[in-house]
């Protein structure tokens, strides 16, 4: 039988990320989620559970937190520098 390599379109950090919420949600630290998920061929979800879904805007104002840091990748500024 002839091997064939298979790429890996696993996203490693993805899943790592994902993991660490998932424990922390167990332990009861995570209350809460919004989140905004890409799929392959350009799709997308959006969605959002617990306090973000209970306390809507408090979740559009960690949203928009997040949309300020992604600005700064995409202008090329380093998101951990003092603003």
């Amino acid at each position: 039988m002839p091997y064939q390599l298979v790429p890996d379109n696993i996203s490693h950090d993805v899943v790592e990320a994902l993991q660490t919420l998932l424990d922390l949600a167990r332990e009861g630290e995570v209350t809460g989620i919004a989140f905004a998920v890409t799929l392959k061929r350009q799709r997308y979800i959006t969605n959002l559970a617990g306090h973000c879904h209970t306390n809507p805007t408090f979740a559009r104002g960690m949203v928009m937190s997040l949309s300020d840091e992604i600005a700064h990748l995409v202008h090329g500024r380093d998101p951990l520098e003092t603003r």
